[in-house]
């Protein structure tokens, strides 16, 4: 799996800070989320219909 940096990005809600804030990235057939401050460590996947669900739950558009 590639993990390359460009792939990530943070929500708009993040608050600029850099710091404490959440990744996510489109892996093809499912979806990355990560701790943006260690970009190199672990992260989990989830199916796009799980994703879909979080976001629609979230009350935010994409």
């Amino acid at each position: 799996m590639d993990h390359r940096t460009d792939q990530w990005f943070k929500s708009s809600y993040s608050g600029g800070s850099g710091t404490e804030c959440v990744e996510v990235a489109d892996l093809a057939a499912t979806v990355g989320v990560r701790d943006s401050t260690r970009p190199q460590g672990p992260h989990i996947s989830v199916s796009l219909v799980a994703w879909a669900g979080f976001i629609a739950g979230m009350g935010v558009r994409r």
